[in-house]
């Protein structure tokens, strides 16, 4: 795989267990193919397809929620999921050199990036099982059927203490190569509807692993935002016959009131609805439908623009240390790709990127209460037009 402005190499392996593992390399002597990091692993790990226990699911399985028409996985084994573990027992860091293979998820001494399926998947195909409605109790009014997809790691960079913001141009361009493949294998799978690229970062956010690294989920399913956001879309292009998403952006665009940075191919604006305190959309200027559709040109300014917003966010928020002085407060964030479906919606949908935040300020978090968590009815601790002021003040 290679691109006009810089070359990524994928190289693929298996997990002791079965799963698989992809480097996606940019430097010397692994891109050109030189070098090739370790391939094998091994962990005396058991096959995670061995069969279970008389009566019990080789995977995960989810019910249909009959009052709001939402599926909800049931993935008990994530319980077990490894949970803050001390430095030296980091699942996502490179293997020591010369120390004896610990039960990392990685068998190379050093990598750039690295993606492979989770050890605790919430999502899982399992091989010979068929994708079957089946209903709970013997009811009709509680649908169940397995929890098709997948479920995989990408790790941003090798060093437990960088963080995505952090990781310079060239390894963004890398991230960028390497969500765009994925999305485009994963929406090949059997059953997929959806694929999600993400990260979670910070403690605030409920992050149990403190290394640089997001997901992706390829769900068997539309999730229910996505839904929501197609009903709407539908709605719209019934109404005006236009795409929404293109108008909220030219809307933004001539307002300019909460719009916060500006590039070739791409737009960061504060939606005129946001909902959290600390929230900022990225949408590209063409219409596309997904990060595989972006041009090379495109994916080269989105790897600029990402990693500016990424740092403005580190300087949102500041506090005193008790000396006058003023330290900046590292932002707990979750970042949500929004992409097309795989199969439906792909003429009414947009490419876009949702950054937020639940810190509303230092030490203070937005919690989803009465009205957010039991009436999904959303009330706003700012203005939209507050973030955008801050975050052009920030933006390098």
């Amino acid at each position: 795989m290679m691109t006009e402005t810089q070359p990524v190499r994928r190289t693929r392996t298996t997990l002791a267990d079965g799963r698989e593992l992809i480097y996606f390399d940019d430097s010397e002597p692994y891109v050109s193919g030189g070098a090739t990091r370790r391939l094998d692993d091994p962990r005396p790990l058991p096959d995670r397809f061995a069969a279970a226990p008389a009566g019990s699911p080789r995977g995960p399985q989810m019910r249909f929620d009959v009052l709001t028409g939402e599926w909800i996985p049931m993935a008990t084994h994530r319980m077990n999921r490894t949970h803050l573990p001390p430095a030296d027992a980091n699942p996502l860091a490179p293997a020591k050199p010369g120390a004896e293979y610990s039960d990392g998820e990685i068998p190379a001494e050093d990598y750039d990036v690295v993606v492979f399926e989770n050890r605790f998947p919430s999502l899982l195909q399992v091989p010979g099982e068929e994708d079957l409605t089946t209903p709970l109790d013997g009811e009709p009014l509680w649908p169940t059927r397995p929890a098709v997809g997948r479920c995989e790691v990408i790790c941003f960079s090798p060093d437990p203490s960088a963080s995505l913001a952090t990781v310079g141009h060239r390894r963004m361009r890398t991230i960028i190569e390497a969500w765009a493949d994925r999305t485009s294998e994963l929406g090949k799978l059997p059953g997929v509807e959806q694929v999600f690229c993400f990260e979670n970062r910070g403690k605030e956010i409920g992050v149990t692993l403190h290394h640089p690294h997001g997901q992706i989920y390829a769900y068997p399913y539309l999730t229910p935002r996505t839904a929501t956001m197609l009903r709407r879309a539908r709605e719209h292009r019934a109404a005006t016959g236009r795409n929404l998403l293109r108008d909220v952006l030219d809307a933004e665009l001539r307002s300019g009131r909460r719009i916060v940075a500006e590039s070739e191919h791409w737009v960061a604006y504060v939606p005129a609805a946001a909902r959290w305190p600390v929230e900022v959309h990225l949408a590209p200027r063409r219409d596309v439908p997904d990060l595989p559709a972006l041009t090379d040109a495109e994916r080269t300014d989105l790897a600029d623009i990402y990693l500016r917003l990424l740092r403005a966010g580190d300087q949102f928020f500041v506090t005193g240390d008790g000396d006058g002085e003023q330290r900046a407060i590292p932002l707990p964030y979750i970042s949500a790709w929004h992409q097309a479906p795989v199969r439906e919606g792909r003429e009414d949908l947009r490419l876009h990127l949702q950054l937020f935040s639940i810190l509303r300020a230092p030490g203070k978090l937005k919690y989803l209460a009465g009205s957010e968590s039991g009436m999904g009815a959303w009330i706003s601790d700012t203005t939209p037009e507050k973030i955008a002021d801050r975050l052009r003040e920030v933006l390098a």
